[in-house]
């Protein structure tokens, strides 16, 4: 195993019990990522993003696979070191308002990791938080703030710097831009980058947005009803998409040509993602599908290699 893999996930699954049925939320995905890398994990609303990520921290424990982070098997870990471990994976989520305690101060806030994980002393954790705002670009005063008096882009300056007030070399940004306006959108991207490099981080960067992932990412999973259905690193596969799903992604993207000939017909993606609780036999894609054969309706693909580091599960991928 090379030195530089921080995370592998190896054949994970999830399914909840929803009304008597089952609901498979995740299902059998597989991929590695090296430490200071940025895995994009994009898909509609419903395709199993999310709860992945929290499988990958271990909020959620799989029902089968191995989780492997940092050379250990999360769900071999006792509470204990589970939580010493933590320290080292951190998630961003997606509305900061709703992740932040209204009665806690934003000082109080991202002190509050290192308070539970007895990091430094009171006076070292509160120097530790004054850097932290200055580094993600907020004034020192904002620590004594509550977050109802804060704008979104702060609260999710806040959210960050939180994430980053353990040093983790994993983490989960659970669609951390999606709840805010375009130009603060911008400027959280840039700052992520930035903090990326200048610590060597690690992310997992949940999204449907996929102009934000391929700005962020060196290897991307497609995710539809919960299994990845294409993955690939970032140029390849805006380069050359061998999965349907991802090419009616790529083409439902809204860009803002710089010459009026080059503008393009901005192409919806047709009818609406299944029901996980009663999800369609064969390709589970195939009810949306323009190519869709009737082996398309009637046998499952398996994911299989179109080049060294692609992946495809279509039967009419090459």
């Amino acid at each position: 195993m090379p030195d530089n893999r921080l995370l592998e996930v190896e054949n994970v699954s999830k399914t909840f019990r929803v009304q008597g049925k089952k609901l498979r939320a995740v299902e059998n995905v597989s991929f590695t990522l090296e430490a200071g890398k940025t895995l994009g994990l994009v898909g509609e609303s419903g395709s199993g993003k999310s709860t992945l990520g929290r499988l990958v921290l271990r909020l959620l424990d799989a029902d089968q696979g191995r989780i492997v982070f940092g050379g250990k098997d999360l769900a071999k870990l006792k509470k204990n070191d589970l939580r010493a471990l933590r320290r080292e994976m951190q998630i961003i989520f997606q509305d900061p308002s709703a992740s932040l305690n209204p009665r806690m101060t934003v000082g109080s806030a991202i002190e509050d990791a290192m308070a539970i994980q007895r990091i430094g002393t009171k006076e070292s954790r509160r120097r530790r938080v004054s850097e932290l705002l200055e580094r993600v670009g907020l004034p020192d005063e904002v620590r004594h703030a509550y977050p109802h008096e804060l704008s979104g882009g702060q609260l999710q300056r806040v959210g960050i710097a939180r994430a980053l007030s353990l040093d983790p070399k994993l983490i989960v940004c659970d669609e951390p831009v999606s709840a805010l306006d375009v130009s603060i959108q911008v400027q959280v991207i840039q700052l992520l980058r930035d903090l990326q490099q200048e610590f060597n981080l690690t992310y997992i960067f949940i999204s449907h947005n996929l102009a934000v992932v391929e700005y962020l990412s060196d290897e991307i999973a497609v995710l539809y009803l919960g299994e990845v259905v294409e993955q690939a690193p970032a140029d390849e596969l805006f380069a050359s998409p061998k999965h349907p799903y991802t090419r009616v992604l790529l083409q439902s993207i809204l860009k803002v040509p710089d010459r009026p000939e080059k503008r393009q017909k901005l192409v919806p993606i047709q009818g609406e993602i299944p029901s996980p609780l009663d999800p369609p036999g064969g390709c589970a894609f195939h009810p949306r599908c323009p190519f869709a054969t009737d082996k398309c309706r009637a046998v499952k693909p398996e994911r299989k290699r179109v080049s060294e580091r692609h992946l495809a599960a279509c039967h009419l991928a090459e």
